[in-house]
């Protein structure tokens, strides 16, 4: 099995240190697993069942690909929600490219068609937000918003007492649909700021009071 030489360096730094790390195969197929799951909430038992190790035995092996910078797993946002919030979190890849790679995108044309589209765009978006805070020095502010109701929001983007909702949409055309939980959440925690990031390249500053930026734009956040 092929990885790239920076994902090999990485892990068998950290593998020294797991004992229980016999098996690389089974290691490999969890990551395997891990790309099919970007943007999905982390559901260990799962894992452990279709990787065919116990629970403890996966949490060790995130934990190798997190110290290593392979894996990020954003946490819910429930301040003043907590009630309604599932607390489970989302697992997505620091480089989008090699999230790419495991799932069979080797070539730019490839993705067009490809069932991971929208969950690929969704974790280059938030990676080059995270990438933006942790170059900086500063800790990440990004969560996403799910409640028991199935509501949810891609990005809750947490600033002091102020907070931004962010809708991630893979398609070049928008929809009045796109919307629909930015008002939510508006209604919901009071707050007026949110924004969609699309794949087009023409649109309108605003939709309903919500900024509208294209893929190009993320700095501009």
């Amino acid at each position: 099995m092929w990885f790239p030489s920076y994902v090999r360096t990485y892990v068998e730094r950290d593998v020294r240190q797991i004992k229980n790390l016999s098996d690389l195969d089974l290691f490999q197929r969890l990551l395997y697993l891990c790309a099919g799951r970007i943007g999905q909430q982390l559901n260990l038992s799962n894992l452990a069942n279709e990787v065919g190790v116990d629970y403890k035995t996966i949490q060790s092996w995130l934990g190798i690909l997190q110290a290593s910078y392979i894996i990020y797993l954003l946490p819910p946002y429930y301040k003043n929600f907590n009630k309604r919030i599932l607390k489970t979190s989302k697992i997505y890849f620091y480089d989008t490219g090699l999230a790419s790679y495991l799932l069979g995108v080797t070539k730019p044309n490839l993705i067009h068609k490809h069932f991971a589209k929208g969950a690929l765009f969704e974790n280059f978006v938030i990676s080059e937000l995270l990438k933006n805070r942790l170059n900086k020095g500063q800790r990440s502010n990004l969560f996403y918003f799910r409640d028991s109701a199935g509501n949810e929001l891609d990005i809750i983007i947490e600033n002091g007492y102020s907070t931004q909702a962010v809708e991630i949409k893979s398609s070049d055309m928008l929809s009045q649909h796109f919307f629909k939980h930015l008002n939510y959440f508006k209604e919901l925690s009071g707050s007026k700021d949110g924004a969609v990031i699309y794949t087009g390249d023409t649109k309108p500053n605003k939709i309903d009071g919500f900024k509208v930026f294209n893929w190009k734009e993320i700095a501009k956040m």
